[in-house]
Order: structure tokens, then C-alpha cells, then sequence
């Protein structure tokens, strides 16, 4: 049964479809396609850290009791199951260890959404019609997909949806992976306005397969008044107005999101990246206080609101590695004891670490006082067993401001401990 539709209210999900539809690679800056070939590079990196995690072995045995032999390949495991499965498999890969990527002003990990469902889409299609997908088209609906997430995600106001309780990468996904796989299949604005129109009760990569073969959906799904994706996902947020419909084609063409993605230098959530800038810049300005930890009394780290939300929590022993790299305190513990936060840093006996857990255990949060704090400004302070204090500031993490070039990023995946 296809949904009834109507032009009501029609206009930014319409005029970004359109855009989508009509985008190609001459459009897009040349700096942009390049730095669209690292991020890609730094997404495939995480893929294959991810695919052998304990917790990815379990999901994988889970689906390949569950799935048939098919068409796209299983990052990791010399296996091929059926596409939807297999984008399922390779995200969860992706961001298994929260190494992936984010976008700094509305935080979605792009690459464990769009690098799953296109790869899956590409080896699809290729089964089905003996015709490779380019790697330029790829790299065009990779970019797509860069430029859609966030801009849904600024019309809920960026960060600020961390607060509320809800993920962030499952509410602004969904538009990404359905746009980006619309512009491999190379749909037309309607088709690609029906894919969008099905991203809240599914994922992209199959809405964008309904749309192809004729499933239509309802006109203008973002904007709506009555149920739509805005109106439903703003509910009782504090702001006003609730959601600005407008941010979603705000410079379409012009501003390029795809450079508002960032790569994390460290191994942990990005929201506790300024927090360990700020360890560093004491353990650089005050090297040998920051090496006697016995010394050590009290840290206090100050978070604006959605990094509060996010990263300011009690973390307690046990904890596991996903866990440890959510916590700002456990994070903080961990570069003063082993002066970086890097994969090797979340092993087990990394985990059970006495001198972590001395650190963590005088550590607390508080939230800024200031409700316009940005997330990325957060404030260590670091009291001693003489009374001496050092504190720091950090305005925006490494990774951020300045954001990785794209040699650093190369380079990182060099570094022995990634």
C-alpha cells in the first residue's frame, strides 16, 4: 500500500530533493571531493578495527545464523550476506569502537551510516545489472550523504538534541543514508522526496530502494505540522521555535558541510576530546606536578550543557571499553596515568587499572553555569596534596579547531596503538 500524497507544506524537504537530485561532481569544490576521499579512507580504517571486537563477533554470529549467502561483502570476515544485513553488520563495525568520525555542530558519525548501505547498495546493484558503480559516483553520493545528515541535524538545533536523551546518529541518520544511496540510484527529485519520506520508520538504504521501484511516500515528511519529522523529534526540547525547517537548505551548494565532519585523534567519544586537550596542555605547561599522580586530590572538569548530558557521569568499576571512552572522568584519569587515548588504552587490564580508578574516584563534573556554553569548552582543574591548583581551558578540541589535515589523518592510522 503506498501513502497518500499532498503538497502541504512542501517546500525544504522538496528544495533539498531536488538539490540532491541535480547535484553532480562538477558542482562540488575540488577541496571538497579530496577531503571526501580521507574521510572515506578514515571510515574504512574503522571498519576493519571494528570487525573482529568481541561484541562484533557476537551481532556477526547472530546474522549469519540468521542470513543467506548474498551480495555484499561483510567488512572483516571474507563473507557475503544480503545487503541490508550486511550495511547492518559493517555500521555497527564502524562505529564499534568509537574511533568514527563526527560532525561538529550536529553530531552524527557520517561514515558508519553512509559507508555501510553504499557499499552494500554498489555490490547490489553491480549483482543485479553486471555494472559497476564508478568511484566517482560513490565518492558524489558519499558527499551527498555528508551534506544532508547535518543539516537535518542543525533544524533540531545540532548538539543541543543530546540533551533530550536521544542519539543523535539515529535521528539524523536515517536522511543521510536515504539521500546518499537516492544519488547512487541516481533517483529523480520525487523518488528521492519518497526515500526521505519513509526515513523515520526504516533504514536509508532500503527506503532508497522502495523509491526506486515506485513506492511513493508523503510530500514535505520533514516540515510537516501533524507527524512530521522535525515536529515529532523537537517534542519537548525548550527551544523556540522547536525546530528551524530553514537550516535544511541553508546554503545548499555554497556551505559545504562535508568540512564541518571531524576525525577524532583520540579513541574516545568527541564530547570528552577537550577534556583530554585540556589534561595535555597541563601535563605540557606543569610536567613534573602531572607526573606525581600520588599528589594528586581532586579533578574538577567543567561541561557546557550537552556534553554534561553526554560525557558527565559517575563512571564506576567495573566498566566496559565502550563505557570508559563515553566517561569524561575515566577519559581524563587515563592521559594523566598513560599520557595518551589511544585503542590500547581500553584493553582489559587497561580497564582494571588501579591508578585509573585512584584518579577517577576524586574526579567530579559540574555543569556551566552558562547555558550558551559551546560543547567543545570545557574546564580541568587539577588540586594537589600541597593546595596548589592548575586549571585549563580548552574552547575546541584538536580535530576541531584546528580539524586533522588530511595528512595528519593518514598519519594517525600509522600510529603504532591505532
Amino acid at each position: 500500500m503506498t501513502s497518500q500524497r499532498t503538497n502541504q507544506g512542501s517546500q525544504p524537504t522538496a528544495a533539498l530533493s531536488a538539490w540532491i537530485a541535480g547535484l553532480s561532481t562538477a558542482k562540488i569544490p575540488a577541496e571538497i571531493i579530496t577531503r571526501a576521499k580521507y574521510l572515506v579512507l578514515d571510515g574504512i580504517a574503522c571498519g576493519l578495527v571494528g570487525a573482529q571486537l568481541p561484541w562484533s563477533q557476537q551481532a556477526a554470529a547472530a546474522i549469519f545464523e540468521l542470513e543467506p549467502q548474498g551480495d555484499a561483502t561483510v567488512i572483516g570476515w571474507n563473507r557475503k550476506i544480503p545487503a541490508l544485513s550486511a550495511a547492518l553488520l559493517n555500521s555497527s563495525f564502524i562505529q564499534g569502537f568509537e574511533l568514527d568520525d563526527w560532525h561538529s555542530e550536529a553530531p552524527l558519525h557520517s561514515n558508519s551510516i553512509l559507508l555501510p548501505a553504499l557499499l552494500a547498495a554498489s555490490q547490489h546493484q553491480t549483482a543485479q545489472d553486471s555494472k559497476a558503480i564508478s568511484g566517482a559516483d560513490f565518492l558524489l553520493a558519499m558527499i551527498t550523504g555528508y551534506e544532508t545528515g547535518p543539516r537535518v541535524g542543525l533544524g533540531l538545533y545540532g548538539t543541543h538534541i543530546l540533551s533530550t536523551g536521544w542519539h543523535s546518529g539515529a535521528v539524523f541518520g536515517p536522511a543521510a543514508c536515504a539521500a546518499a544511496v537516492s544519488k547512487l540510484f541516481g533517483l529523480n527529485a520525487d523518488q528521492v522526496e519518497d526515500a526521505l519520506a519513509r526515513l523515520r520508520s526504516t533504514s536509508g538504504l532500503l527506503a532508497a530502494c522502495l523509491a526506486r521501484n515506485g513506492y511513493t511516500g508523503i510530500r514535505g515528511v520533514l516540515e510537516q505540522e501533524y507527524g512530521g519529522f522535525l515536529k515529532q523529534f523537537s517534542l519537548g526540547n525548550g527551544k523556540s521555535p522547536p525546530f528551524r525547517s530553514g537550516e535544511i537548505i541553508m546554503g545548499l551548494g555554497s556551505v559545504w558541510q562535508t568540512n564541518g565532519v571531524r576525525i577524532k585523534p583520540y579513541a574516545a567519544m568527541a564530547g570528552t576530546h577537550p577534556t583530554i586537550d585540556g589534561v595535555r596542555a597541563l601535563q605540557a605547561s606543569d610536567p613534573e606536578q602531572m607526573r606525581e599522580i600520588s599528589g594528586i586530590s581532586k579533578i574538577t572538569i567543567e561541561l557546557g550543557e550537552a556534553a554534561y548530558h553526554h560525557g558527565g557521569w559517575q563512571a564506576t568499576r567495573p566498566i566496559t571499553a565502550t563505557g570508559a571512552q563515553m566517561s569524561n572522568m575515566f577519559v581524563a584519569a587515563t592521559q594523566i596515568v598513560h599520557g595518551q587515548v589511544l585503542p590500547a588504552q581500553f584493553r582489559h587490564d587497561m580497564l582494571e587499572n588501579d591508578d585509573v580508578w585512584r584518579l577517577v574516584e576524586m574526579s567530579s563534573w559540574i555543569q556551566s553555569s552558562d547555558p550558551d556554553t559551546p560543547f567543545g569548552r570545557q574546564t580541568v582543574t587539577i588540586d594537589f596534596s600541597d593546595g596548589s591548583k592548575i586549571s585549563h581551558q580548552v574552547e575546541a578540541a584538536r580535530g576541531v579547531d584546528p580539524a586533522l589535515s588530511n595528512e595528519e589523518i593518514v598519519a594517525k592510522l600509522e600510529t603504532p596503538g591505532w
